[in-house]
């Protein structure tokens, strides 16, 4: 199917994803275990069948799969998420100031909870504005903050900004514009790299969130940040990769994946889109939660 035009529009990265004789230069064949690389993508294209025939308005059920039927699983792209659109959406009025889109972003992904940010309004560097969405979000209604990105308070308890609301409102203001500066410079930084060249700035180490910032922002400064270089694999993809070939760095084996012939079903202007070292790295997480629940183990999410 064509990308919906929404979605396409909503990000500025898509033609890094379309299929060229270029970018598409390897078979499933060479990367360790051929018949796993298949089940792989045979479960990665069901995913996106089902997607598509969500937002299609198809009557449920999506598909035959009793496993895919039943529990919940991450979207292959990202970007289809409900809380990635409804961020990118809310902050997209502020591309042209890189500096506060990121400190917003930032903001965002740390609240992960559209409805409270909605709520409360967005971050300036403004001192007074800061302080009054700092009152806001303190008398805002809970849950305030949502699960998807688990923040770890211990990493802020010894700072000068002990609890999240101070962090958010002081601290995160007083640091980006100088992070922002950082990253205005790269030119296809992976998000490896980016992370470790931030790190160290940032003064805390957020890993975990600077990674899923450096995905937002290269979906919308696509040359600041390549998705398709060497990307953090997490210990829920670790045992998906190693299926495939344990000889090989899950890292340099995501990569490698990004190169292979995969029938994503979606296309732009008819040309149809691959899927990046990042896409891959979900789609191994997704599948090992698949082969376990397939085994009665893991946690039981029911899709609703």
């Amino acid at each position: 199917m064509e990308l919906p035009k929404h979605i396409r529009d909503l990000y500025r990265h898509w033609n890094r994803h379309v299929v060229t004789a270029e970018s598409v230069n390897a078979t499933s064949s060479e990367l360790g275990d051929s018949s796993i690389v298949k089940e792989i993508c045979d479960f990665a294209h069901e995913r996106l069948l089902i997607w598509e025939k969500k937002i299609s308005g198809s009557s449920m059920p999506y598909t035959n799969d009793p496993i895919l039927q039943k529990y919940r699983f991450c979207n292959v792209f990202r970007e289809f998420d409900k809380q990635t659109i409804a961020i990118h959406t809310m902050l997209n009025p502020l591309r042209d100031d890189f500096a506060l889109w990121l400190l917003n972003m930032f903001y965002c992904r740390m609240v992960a909870r559209p409805e409270t940010i909605t709520a409360i309004g967005l971050l300036s560097f403004d001192v007074q504005q800061n302080r009054e969405l700092y009152d806001r979000l303190m008398a805002s209604s809970r849950p305030r903050y949502g699960t998807p990105y688990v923040f770890p308070i211990s990493t802020i308890q010894k700072s000068a900004t002990p609890n999240r609301e101070r962090f958010i409102c002081e601290y995160l203001p007083s640091i980006m514009k100088s992070i922002a500066g950082e990253v205005e410079l790269w030119e296809s930084m992976s998000v490896i790299d980016g992370v470790q060249k931030i790190l160290p700035m940032f003064g805390f180490n957020l890993n975990f969130l600077w990674t899923e910032v450096l995905i937002d922002v290269a979906y919308q400064f696509p040359d600041r940040v390549d998705l398709f270089g060497a990307f953090p694999i997490g210990p829920g993809s670790i045992p998906t990769m190693r299926m495939i070939d344990r000889a090989v760095d899950p890292v340099d084996l995501a990569v490698s994946l990004s190169s292979i012939s995969f029938d994503s079903g979606i296309t732009i202007d008819g040309v149809a889109l691959r899927l990046s070292a990042e896409n891959w790295e979900g789609i191994g997480c997704e599948f090992r939660k698949y082969t376990n629940l397939k085994k009665g183990l893991g946690r039981k999410r029911l899709y609703r």
